[in-house]
């Protein structure tokens, strides 16, 4: 007899969930089954990597200062009111995304914008615009018709 997977609210150990399984008369194996989440195990790709360091305001913030000029770690900790450890994590994330690159001189790790390190997102961002202003020219054009149809509707009456 078939009956409908449980759900729970909470994270259930396998002992929990063999335990309710045969309460509710299911038939449980004792040997624990993997679980693969094909998400994770797929590789990142350079677009996820750029977007994910963007979503954050202070490296965001962090580019936007290094579009000005160049700046050590320390004074972009220090101008971001953050630890240095923190800084070098946000640093660390934009180097990943191909977004900053970074060269250390003496004691001094110094940071720079990378060439040409948002043309792969711009692009994609454009062919995105453009579908999605085709869709929305679409969806004007089938509003004016059901308006038109409507006053038709109006003015036969």
């Amino acid at each position: 007899m078939w009956r409908a997977p449980l759900s729970f609210a909470f994270h259930p150990t396998p002992v929990t969930l063999v335990s309710l399984a045969r309460k509710r008369g299911c038939c449980v194996s004792r040997t624990p089954k993997l679980i693969l989440n094909q998400m994770v195990q797929c590789p990142i790709s350079s677009l996820d990597l750029s977007f994910a360091a963007l979503s954050d305001m202070t490296r965001r913030g962090v580019l936007e200062q290094l579009g000005r000029a160049d700046a050590s770690i320390t004074s972009l900790a220090d101008r971001f009111h953050m630890t240095l450890t923190g800084m070098k994590k946000h640093i660390a994330v934009l180097e990943r995304a191909g977004l900053v690159v970074t060269e250390k001189v003496g004691r001094v790790r110094t940071c720079r914008l990378e060439q040409g390190g948002l043309e792969a997102e711009a692009e994609w961002i454009e062919a995105h615009r453009k579908l999605f202003e085709a869709r929305f020219d679409a969806l004007d054009k089938i509003i004016l018709e059901m308006k038109q149809e409507e006053e038709d509707g109006r003015a036969d009456d």
